[in-house]
């Protein structure tokens, strides 16, 4: 069955909080795609009475008029701008929607274990890793957004460890510098800061040849991912060193989404967050490395080892808005990713990756952003969903492809492609070395805090600390743990767990390879 089987189509709203699942509907006992499209049928009956033909007039015709009225309005979303429907396609989307594969079964079935065993084994047989990715040239990339590269200098202050500069303040001397930031204009937690940071702003402009300037920094390091692996407590622990400072929250999301205008992927875009509003994220940092200006008049700043850290989750695998911003001439694979940018920009960067076993990563993923009716059951209706899904997509795309497939993503109501590591740390490595790239396990770090701490202080050549600030560090209860309310759910179906050790089993053993350790292999955890 094709798209140009029926005669109209809706896309559903995205589900990256779980807040709505993709429409699948079935007629006559045939399966219909699982991007879910209105089919409108029309019969008349073989006899009519006049009163029954009457009253059966007015009901058609009201119900008629309703479907007009619902597919104007729905044409109307589906071909708007972007402010629209987060899934609408672009025009540089893939020409067809995704079908699903052969082993195509009613929701009914889901429980229908040897069922989803061969659809999980249609997916194995076609995971291939192909030589590593053509990385795009330095003018598209500054094509692509010529802003970001003219605001971000080349060289950054000799003589500190941070990336930092001084940029001009153009602006009158008694202006609020945070008055348009969209960071603040969205959330009251970055207004509560801005007005602390507007009170010394003033004060830390370095005046030279009557000019002013304001110090800008990005960060040294990042904590990249992934989601429901212990990046949180990594960040509350890591935020106790006191040469280490962070964005005043965590998780700002600006390269995968606030760059493109997402603030919540179920809202469609909004307008796009400039990287100075990015920037103003670091300010508080900033003014710690430099000091005290009333003291030290040359500017030159007075904490040169202090760093600054940036902690989102998304960084690592999220780019799922590239279709809408992107020609597509790349056989539906995004043509520049998070990364290029950031090498491009910060060649000497580092980065931190927090792994766990990929199956309790998905589980953990569910009960966190579930909002209701949550489980063990109903996540095994929705692994078995999205395994279809995604096994319909490689009828017609790479492995790579269909990870990055925004349409996939969006419509899977669990984020199993977030457990393909594997994928997004070769993308990684193939723009920066992997001295550079530090990744841990949520596990080691669950059983021995203290030895994954010492790994993050040497990999950021991080001094020494007084026993009392690293015992501080390590004995500090974790952070972000599951709710109670969800311990109560009890552990995944043990069917469930074990189509998913099925699925990610090759890429984990690719892991492993890549990494020459075969504790990636996930093999006999203990439970967190």
């Amino acid at each position: 069955m094709t798209q140009m089987d029926y005669k109209y189509s809706l896309l559903g709203s995205t589900v990256d909080d779980y807040r709505k699942r993709p429409l699948v509907l079935q007629v006559d006992d045939t399966p219909m795609n699982l991007f879910a499209v209105l089919e409108v049928k029309r019969e008349l009956p073989k006899r009519w009475t006049a009163l029954g033909c009457f009253r059966k007039i007015r009901l058609y015709g009201f119900l008629f008029g309703m479907a007009v009225m619902f597919l104007i309005m729905a044409s109307y979303i589906l071909t708007g701008d972007k402010k629209g429907l987060l899934l609408t396609p672009s025009p540089y989307h893939f020409s067809s929607l995704v079908s699903p594969g052969p082993f195509t079964f009613n929701l009914s079935s889901v429980k229908d274990y040897a069922h989803i065993k061969l659809v999980v084994k249609s997916i194995t047989s076609k995971v291939e890793f192909g030589s590593s990715r053509q990385l795009p040239e330095l003018k598209a990339l500054v094509k692509s957004d010529q802003h970001l590269f003219s605001v971000i200098p080349r060289k950054f202050l000799p003589g500190i460890k941070n990336p930092c500069w001084y940029e001009e303040y153009t602006r009158n001397s008694t202006s609020d510098p945070y008055r348009t930031n969209l960071y603040g204009r969205y959330s009251r937690r970055f207004r509560t800061v801005f007005q602390h940071l507007r009170s010394t702003f003033h004060g830390h402009l370095f005046h030279r040849n009557k000019k002013l300037y304001r110090m800008r920094c990005l960060p040294f390091f990042y904590i990249i991912g992934q989601p429901k692996c212990g990046t949180t407590d990594l960040y509350d622990r890591l935020r106790l060193h006191p040469d280490v400072k962070f964005t005043t929250f965590k998780e700002p999301h600006w390269w995968t989404r606030k760059r493109f205008g997402i603030i919540r992927l179920s809202e469609g875009f909004h307008d796009r967050y400039p990287v100075e509003d990015y920037l103003d994220l670091f300010d508080q940092a900033a003014y710690q490395i430099q000091g005290n200006l009333t003291a030290n008049v040359s500017g030159s700043p007075s904490h040169p080892n202090i760093i600054i850290g940036e902690a989102s989750a998304s960084t690592m695998w999220d780019n799922n808005a590239w279709v809408y911003f992107y020609d597509n001439n790349t056989e539906g694979e995004p043509p520049f990713l998070i990364q290029d940018f950031i090498h491009a920009l910060q060649p000497d960067a580092r980065f931190i990756v927090m792994l766990r076993d990929p199956v309790e990563r998905l589980y953990s993923d569910y009960l966190y952003f579930g909002i209701a009716n949550k489980s063990a059951e109903d996540f095994h209706e929705k692994v078995s969903e999205s395994l279809q899904l995604f096994e319909g997509c490689l009828t017609e795309y790479t492995m790579r492809s269909c990870v990055y497939n925004t349409t996939v993503n969006n419509a899977m109501p669990v984020r199993l492609q977030v457990g393909i590591y594997i994928v997004y740390l070769m993308d990684w490595l193939s723009v920066f070395s992997r001295e550079q790239i530090l990744v841990l396990r949520l596990e080691d770090h669950a059983s021995n805090r203290k030895y994954t701490m010492h790994k993050v202080f040497d990999f950021l050549s991080l001094g020494s600390l007084t026993k009392e600030i690293e015992s501080e560090i390590t004995r500090n209860p974790a952070s972000n743990t599951r709710r109670p309310a969800d311990k109560n759910l009890g552990p995944m179906l043990p069917i469930t767990k074990d189509i998913l050790q099925d699925f990610y089993k090759p890429f984990n053993e690719k892991l492993a390879k890549v990494m020459r350790n075969d504790s990636f292999l996930w093999e006999n955890n203990p439970k967190l």
